[in-house]
């Protein structure tokens, strides 16, 4: 009897209202917007079926829907505040069976890392229900990578009531254990010290660098070309080195 491969949808959230840095997601690089290194990034993912980027019905963020259409991405409007219905609203529309959630803030992703989470989920008996590799923290912030399936999304939505929980889409699998089956992926030497991702505007300043070190020579770039790059220049790691990530 033939199985049907599960529909793995990423979902990509992304606005353009952040606090500490607006615009971001947008913000250029060698006159490329950070998105699109992203999700040129997660295009590389051999396991990702669709990628859809899910931005808020907020008339500020119809410039991302502008950039989508023009570029052809699936795009879809939800909720700014609720960003769990969000995704469960985007799942249920491309009919997601595993979702996984990346943040717009994320540029240089990798793809093995990506697809190294995805396989650990797709391939684990008994099966997970929420696997990442933040639940410890080991990979540098900036590749961070959630995989669940849409039925415990589906519950999450249905039952959390709590506004941190229905912002920050995933805590409701992790803060109860009792509910899901959680597992975690650790990176072969602890990474966690870096700091990759783009809140800041000394965040942009890093991750300009490194675009601008890797990008022209080899697109298809690691995470292991970043840490040397910074071993070459030390220096660089101090420019966001002070940033500590927003609380929940």
């Amino acid at each position: 009897m033939d199985v049907r491969k599960p529909r793995v949808v990423a979902i990509l959230q992304a606005r353009m209202g952040s606090t500490r840095l607006p615009g971001k997601v947008l913000n250029k690089v060698l006159d490329r917007p950070l998105l699109l290194y992203e999700i040129e990034r997660l295009r590389r993912s051999h396991l990702i079926d669709e990628i859809v980027v899910a931005t808020t019905t907020s008339q500020l963020d119809k410039q991302i829907v502008r950039f989508c259409e023009e570029s052809h991405f699936p795009v879809f409007c939800g909720s700014e505040e609720d960003v769990l219905d969000r995704y469960y609203r985007a799942a249920k529309a491309f009919k997601a069976d595993v979702v996984i959630r990346v943040t717009g803030d994320c540029p240089i992703i990798d793809p093995e890392v990506v697809d190294q989470v995805i396989a650990f989920y797709l391939e684990a008996s008994p099966p997970f229900d929420y696997v990442s590799n933040t639940l410890q923290r080991t990979y540098p912030r900036g590749l961070d990578i959630e995989v669940f399936s849409f039925k415990g999304l589906e519950r999450a939505a249905h039952e959390t009531k709590l506004p941190y929980e229905r912002e920050h889409v995933t805590p409701y699998f992790y803060q109860h254990p009792e509910l899901f089956r959680l597992g975690n992926v650790a990176c072969e030497t602890d990474e966690s010290r870096h700091r990759w991702t783009v809140d800041t505007a000394e965040d942009f300043e890093l991750i300009s660098r490194l675009l601008g070190e890797l990008y022209p020579n080899n697109p298809e770039f690691r995470m292991a070309d970043v840490l040397q790059v910074l071993k070459d220049h030390p220096d660089w790691v101090k420019i966001n080195a002070h940033i500590e990530q927003k609380p929940m």
